[in-house]
């Protein structure tokens, strides 16, 4: 082929990879690059009144201000503390119930999987604010079977109380999204070659040892994966405590970092703050999302 064909050919390659990859590129912008360029512009403004509040108010340059006085909130810092505590009890139960889940499913004396998977499955359908409507009945004095079980067992279980409204929040979380990781999990045991499980069986492995010693290393990348998208998901948090705080007076309006911008925007309509506090809160889901992908990149090694 001459050089000359070569290189039309090549251009005609990159035409046509530039016309699929456009569309995308054009959604990535609209959708993310402009609005988080909208926020750094607006996090460094501020809505001030002029004299008396008779002048009307006036778009002033306050710099890094909104900055400061998001990171001076003490209820925006605690927000990071409550999150990180329901990271904490949340993820662990989470991923561990959905992995032996799925190497329940994936063992060769389970019966009926199909119907288990979607069993399993069927709370990650509801949505997240009907799923918390629904727990909000259900941890409600008066109304709760489950309430009454615990009174009825002398147990006392307050959720005006801290720990008793992040268990609850943190259950209503592990009951939504385990089904959806078991499924994630199963189909990763599905795709490991039936060579490796029989030469397991072989070497004299019980089920036990091979559920845990064989099976469970070898989808380290999607255990990976499933805890990097439930940390950044998890940091989220809004959804179910904004439900469940009408019934718990742990709960304020500012629990977690994503409520309290919500607050500022919807109630104190300071716009720079809730713009700072944004950009704040990716910073810091960037960061987490880099330090656990480095130290399960670390454990995969």
């Amino acid at each position: 082929m001459s050089r000359s064909a070569s290189s039309a050919l090549s251009r005609r390659q990159r035409g046509a990879a530039a016309v699929f990859i456009a569309p995308f590129l054009i959604l990535f912008l609209a959708t993310t690059i402009v609005p988080v360029g909208y926020a750094v512009w607006l996090s460094l403004y501020s809505e001030q009144t002029s004299g008396l509040g008779f002048g009307g108010a006036e778009t002033v340059f306050v710099g890094l201000d909104n900055f400061t006085r998001a990171l001076g909130s003490e209820s925006f810092r605690d927000g990071f503390v409550t999150v990180g505590l329901y990271c904490a009890v949340y993820i662990p139960v989470m991923i561990g119930a959905a992995l032996l889940l799925a190497l329940l499913l994936d063992s060769a004396y389970a019966r009926a999987k199909r119907f288990f998977q979607l069993a399993l499955y069927l709370p990650n359908v509801i949505p997240g604010l009907i799923a918390a409507t629904i727990w909000f009945y259900l941890y409600t004095p008066g109304l709760s079977p489950v309430v009454d079980v615990f009174e009825s067992l002398g147990l006392g279980w307050d959720i005006n109380s801290y720990g008793a409204a992040l268990g609850a929040i943190a259950n209503i979380a592990i009951w939504q999204h385990t089904g959806y990781n078991v499924i994630i999990f199963f189909a990763a045991l599905q795709a490991i070659p039936r060579e490796v499980i029989e030469a397991a069986t072989v070497d004299g492995a019980g089920a036990v040892r091979t559920a845990l010693k064989v099976k469970a290393p070898l989808i380290r990348g999607a255990l990976v994966l499933a805890v990097l998208f439930t940390v950044i998901g998890a940091m989220q948090l809004f959804t179910e405590p904004q439900i469940i705080r009408t019934e718990s007076a742990a709960i304020g309006g500012e629990w977690t970092p994503a409520m309290f911008i919500y607050t500022a925007v919807a109630e104190r309509h300071d716009y720079g703050q809730a713009a700072a506090a944004s950009i704040i809160f990716a910073v810091v889901l960037g960061a987490a999302s880099f330090v656990v992908t480095r130290f399960t990149s670390r454990r995969a090694a």
